[in-house]
């Protein structure tokens, strides 16, 4: 690859939203890029979005999944489901690759299984994708620079869309629209929205709702309502203070929908396993965290 010498201590990060076509089935790509710096642990939390991480360089080491049970790995490609406990990735000064923000519409339809079959859980790309994971790596470190990276993820999930992969895999029926209807809700929302209202608004019973809700998205509509509060408390943190600005904690916690400061904070040690500030000073030495100047909106 004809990237800057790595020598000396670097750093690049790179965003982008994918083709349009793809836009709703992944959200964001981030390319990251580290070498010659201190070695450092990443917090990777609880988020809306399933996890695909396509490693460039070294590969990516987790020290503990969000499922406690599971044993640490390394990859060079991985898959994950969504979670509410956070996973610790840890690096030895060297580490590169891109990670995709999945939807769980975009998991039927590019890994071919709901996305409740990943919840909790983090996958080898091969045992999810096949073939077309170490296919996408190969590319991936033959194209040079981030942009053309970028071309060669939309060629390759765009040519997955077309060729009916998630179906061919076994995703099996759609995804209900009255599950689509909830998620997007919830989103739009930022999880401000209770279960017996999307329950109400879909026209089935909680129960109903919380089980197909589950099969499909892998939380129920509670904890998902959670996790997503969390993800938008957190994204506005990072991006307030990355402008220079950090909130008071207080009126963060009044905006994001919780009842006050220590409800926020006592949220915090349960999904990131840290306080609000922690977690503010670990993550801004870290490139995976979208750094100041980066482009923050790419989730929104």
């Amino acid at each position: 690859m004809a990237d800057p010498d790595t020598s000396g201590p670097t750093t690049e990060f790179a965003g982008r939203r994918p083709a349009p076509s793809l836009r709703g089935f992944v959200t964001a790509y981030i390319g990251y890029r580290e070498a010659g710096v201190p070695p450092a642990r990443h917090r990777g939390l609880p988020s809306p979005y399933l996890t695909m991480i396509v490693t460039l360089d070294d590969p990516l080491v987790v020290a503990a999944h969000a499922d406690r049970l599971a044993p640490p790995g390394t990859y060079d490609t991985l898959v994950g489901g969504l979670h509410s406990t956070p996973a610790l990735i840890t690096h030895d000064g060297r580490q590169s690759g891109i990670q995709l923000a999945l939807t769980p519409l975009g998991a039927r339809a590019l890994l071919g299984l709901p996305a409740g079959e990943l919840s909790g859980i983090d996958l080898d790309g091969a045992d999810v994708l096949g073939g077309v994971a170490d296919e996408l790596r190969e590319r991936l470190l033959a194209a040079t620079g981030w942009p053309e990276r970028f071309a060669v993820l939309d060629s390759v999930l765009v040519a997955m869309l077309g060729s009916g992969h998630g179906t061919a895999l076994g995703a099996g029926a759609a995804m209900p629209a009255e599950v689509t209807w909830a998620w997007r809700r919830l989103l739009a929302a930022s999880g401000g929205v209770g279960v017996s209202d999307l329950a109400r608004e879909v026209g089935w019973s909680t129960r109903y709702l919380g089980r197909r809700f589950r099969e499909e998205i892998g939380l129920s509509p509670k904890e998902a309502a959670r996790v997503v509060r969390f993800d938008h408390a957190r994204r506005t943190l990072q991006r307030l203070t990355a402008g220079g600005a950090p909130p008071a904690l207080a009126s963060l916690a009044a905006n994001c929908g919780y009842y006050d400061q220590a409800h926020l904070a006592r949220e915090f040690g349960a999904l990131a396993g840290c306080s609000p500030s922690r977690w503010l000073a670990e993550e801004f030495r870290n490139v995976q965290a979208l750094p100041p100047g980066a482009a923050t909106d790419l989730f929104t």
